[in-house]
């Protein structure tokens, strides 16, 4: 590591301490020639999730994306911030986990995981969600959508 200081690449580690549940690593340092005491911290550093629009154009994974369409499809609804938390928390991980082998993740994916946690969570947001996602233009589209949800409602 080089010295902040004087650029000298002699260190010695005085202290190490693990932070954030263990994904970093804090590490005091010593210059042997100067005798600064500086920090350095060491992380993993984690390939990006990219997605795959459906233009093919690839871009990096964004949480807020999904959080701002989950709210939107929420608004007025009695959920709580941590259950939207939670929510994000498993999309996020199921798309980290079909995206495991490529780093790679269709946004038709990731939008049908939000369906799927949405017809669980709230029946009104989901509905919400799916006219913008899957383009709904007609009111007839609405209705069917809706007239499937009560059969599923029935059949259960």
């Amino acid at each position: 590591m080089r010295c902040p200081h004087c650029g000298s690449l002699d260190d010695k580690v005085i202290d190490s301490r693990s932070l954030a549940n263990g994904e970093a690593i804090r590490r005091r340092r010593e210059c042997l020639s100067c005798g600064l005491r500086f920090t350095s911290y060491e992380r993993i550093e984690e390939k990006q999730l990219l997605v795959i629009k459906r233009d093919g154009r690839r871009e990096p994974f964004e949480r807020s994306k999904v959080e701002r369409g989950l709210i939107r499809a929420l608004e007025k609804r009695p959920v709580s911030q941590m259950s939207i938390e939670n929510l994000i928390n498993e999309i996020e991980d199921e798309a980290a986990q079909a995206a495991k082998a490529t780093n790679e993740v269709s946004s038709e994916l990731i939008g049908n995981l939000v369906l799927s946690k949405l017809y669980r969570l709230d029946k009104v947001a989901y509905i919400r969600f799916a006219s913008v996602y899957r383009k709904y233009e007609t009111p007839d589209e609405f209705m069917r959508e809706i007239e499937l949800l009560e059969k599923n409602k029935q059949d259960q």
